[in-house]
């Protein structure tokens, strides 16, 4: 007798051209997979010029007082809002395509729900990185068009990677060179102009924003869907293709619950806070399911300590699914998540709560209390299974009364028929569930099987018998946890290196450009020593010594010698070159490092069409020293309005600081709220 739910043969993986893609990119692959993604990107655009539409009607509608206009624009308005049901619906339709993730053979299995990559527009790095270069770094930008071309020839393989650890780690390493970048061309003083464009993978309404925060949670997301699609086609039918399925549905629920807590104010639906939380919930019951699987893959043998361990292990998974579907159920996750992916879960609630009821009858009346058997043990086992026993009867009795056993055996089933009809009705009442027809051969098989066991006991006086199954303790054998992304495990090369140690080169320092200093090293005293390891530092500069006079001041740090780039050198290596070659004239190039304050407010502003807009504004502080002795005046006239910063970031609000100008500066300043202080400032950002 086996009662598991038979797994499918695994799909070949895409094949890939090495000679003209990236590892772990496909874009050529025409797999339904790569075709159902063609379509979300399709529907995408369709949704967007939707929407752009109903927003001029409803504007036009606003604006009209023409009473003739404005039935027009009713009218019409209807008949845009419609078009963008019947697409939202479509696009639904997509999310529960789930069979195109699956194995290819044939087999008896309940689909497993993946998520959809997210969709993206393309980005032009060039011209905003090429100005950044030789604006803050003072090097000539052509000499680094190469490492700005795999930049972005590694983003447009991100859009089209394969499904399997290949392609998560193309998108790992994108995310952790997305790292880089941010650190090196996007000081937190201003916006760069570089418009990140991402399609919600539920709704399909885009969201737009000069945010490269944005960008690292929609690779995020990406990895997480990925994941949870390379969990669908594992093999289900072995034992290893099932622990590779709870692994990558646990990395997927690890992935998505680490951008949950990571970027708090994500402007689009599917990356809210309760979205992900849900998602994460439906990532570790999938996996719970896989665990199910596994432990029923060798067989269910009809067995006492058997049949007890899979009713527990099936009321676990029920369990998981029904606080999966009253997580779905509640606002605001109710109004975006499609509702087949609800359905489904209360589908899998009922079936697997009725797949618990029906093992515990199995045992109940398949088996009898023998002589010599372990009563104690037994005794146990069904005092841990049922939350309590029927009024008047009690765990040992029970078993050793053929009578009472049969009476609870067939209550149990009773709850088993009810569950098994329930999911039937539930998955009858969608209508993308309707058309999966594996999932209503499974749902059909087996309340058709526990419907036979009941005729076979079902006796004359069945109308007297009240008795009332009690609830199935769940419990499992392997708890299901998040396993958090491993980015360290991920080897990523910073592609603008070349521009010096990070730690020192970064878009949150600024320096004097790079100053030519010509001095002679006088019988090989240099008239300073050196410092720091990469990029090395000028140290205890003799004032009177040539370099000195040259140019050179404490502090500088030594960029090039001799037109050798020397920021990645050691100490000992820029005295090499310093004293090489028996030369008395050195030429080097050095920076220094400004105090750098800056006055300029950060603005940030979020476009999601569909969406209400936000506009937020980071404040920086300026440096000013309270202290000051209030005799002294302001040597420098300030600002008119100068830009503050909360340090409580959760209470963040932009503020005007009206300084006094020509007199003594107060030590404590009186902050006036400002224009935009209506306005959360964290709602559009991370």
């Amino acid at each position: 007798m086996t009662d598991a739910l038979l797994p499918a043969t695994p799909q070949p993986l895409e094949k890939e051209g090495d000679c003209y893609f990236r590892k772990g990119c496909n874009p050529l692959a025409q797999t339904g997979r790569s075709k159902l993604q063609n379509q979300r990107a399709a529907l995408n655009q369709q949704i967007l010029k939707a929407v752009r539409m109903r927003t001029g009607a409803e504007n036009l509608l606003k604006a009209a007082t023409n009473q003739k206009v404005r039935e027009q624009v009713r009218l019409e308005l209807s008949f845009v809002n419609s078009d963008l049901q019947m697409l939202k619906e479509e696009l639904e339709g997509l999310n529960i395509s789930v069979g195109v993730y699956q194995s290819t053979e044939e087999a008896f299995t309940i689909p497993l729900i993946p998520l959809g990559l997210k969709e993206t527009k393309d980005v032009d790095f060039s011209v905003v990185l090429k100005d950044f270069i030789l604006e803050h770094y003072s090097e000539d930008s052509y000499l680094y068009e190469d490492e700005i071309a795999d930049l972005m020839d590694l983003r447009q393989a991100c859009r089209t990677p394969s499904r399997d650890e290949a392609g998560v780690e193309l998108l790992m390493s994108y995310f952790i060179q997305l790292g880089f970048v941010e650190s090196r061309f996007f000081p937190p003083t201003r916006q760069m102009g570089l418009l990140f464009t991402w399609y919600d993978s539920l709704t399909g309404v885009p969201v737009s924003q000069q945010n490269l925060l944005l960008e690292k949670a929609s690779i995020l997301f990406n990895i997480g869907a990925l994941y949870t699609q390379i969990g669908t086609r594992c093999d289900r039918q072995t034992q290893a293709g099932l622990e590779s399925a709870v692994d990558a549905f646990q990395r997927a629920a690890g992935v998505l619950n680490h951008l949950k807590e990571t970027f708090t104010h994500t402007p689009s639906y599917d990356m809210s806070p309760a979205m992900l939380s849900v998602l994460v919930k439906m990532m570790l019951a999938q996996a719970q399911e896989n665990v199910f699987e596994k432990i029923c893959l060798p067989g269910i043998r009809n067995e006492f300590f058997m049949l007890v361990k899979v009713a527990q292990e099936a009321a676990k998974v029920g369990e998981v699914y029904r606080q999966l579907h009253a997580a779905m159920s509640q606002a605001p996750v109710k109004e975006n998540i499609p509702y087949s992916w609800a359905s489904l879960a209360c589908v899998k609630a009922h079936h697997y709560g009725a797949l618990a009821h029906y093992f515990v009858a199995t045992l109940l009346i398949d088996h009898q209390l023998k002589p010599g058997a372990d009563e104690d043990h037994q005794e146990k086992c069904l005092s841990q299974l049922c939350d309590h026993m029927p009024e008047g009867l009690t765990p040992l009795a029970t078993l050793k009364n053929g009578h009472q056993r049969r009476l609870l055996g067939k209550s149990h089933l009773r709850r088993a028929i009810a569950h098994h009809e329930e999911s039937v009705r539930e998955a009858s009442l969608c209508k993308k569930l309707r058309h999966i027809d594996v999932l209503q051969e499974v749902l059909s098989a087996a309340h058709q099987r526990s419907r036979l066991k009941y005729a076979q006991h079902q006796e004359d006086d069945e109308l007297l018998n009240l008795m009332d199954a009690p609830d199935i303790i769940s419990k499992t054998e392997q708890e299901v946890e998040i396993i958090l992304p491993q980015f360290s495990k991920v080897t990523a090369t910073d592609f603008f290196q070349k521009l010096g140690p990070l730690s020192v080169f970064s878009a949150n320092k600024k320096w004097t450009p790079p100053r030519s200093i010509h001095f002679t090293a006088e019988e090989g005293d240099l008239g300073f020593t050196l410092r720091g390891n990469s990029p090395v530092q000028v140290h205890f500069l003799d004032p009177y010594c040539s370099a000195a006079l040259a140019g050179a001041k404490e502090g500088d740090y030594i960029v090039s010698i001799r037109d050798v780039d020397c920021k990645w050198l050691t100490v000992s290596e820029v005295m090499k070159l310093l004293k090489g070659k028996g030369k008395d004239d050195v030429e080097m190039k050095v920076v220094s490092l400004l105090d750098f304050t800056s006055s300029m407010h950060n603005k940030c502003a979020t476009y999601s069409v569909g969406m209400q807009k936000t506009y937020s504004m980071i404040c920086l502080a300026i440096d000013d020293d309270d202290k000051t002795d209030k005799t002294k005046k302001i040597s420098k006239k300030l600002s008119f309005l100068s830009w503050g910063t909360n340090k409580n970031r959760q209470k963040s609000a932009s503020t005007l600081c009206l300084p006094s100008v020509g007199v003594a500066r107060p030590q404590v300043k009186k902050k006036l709220p400002s224009p935009f202080s209506l306005l959360n400032s964290d709602s559009s950002l991370y």
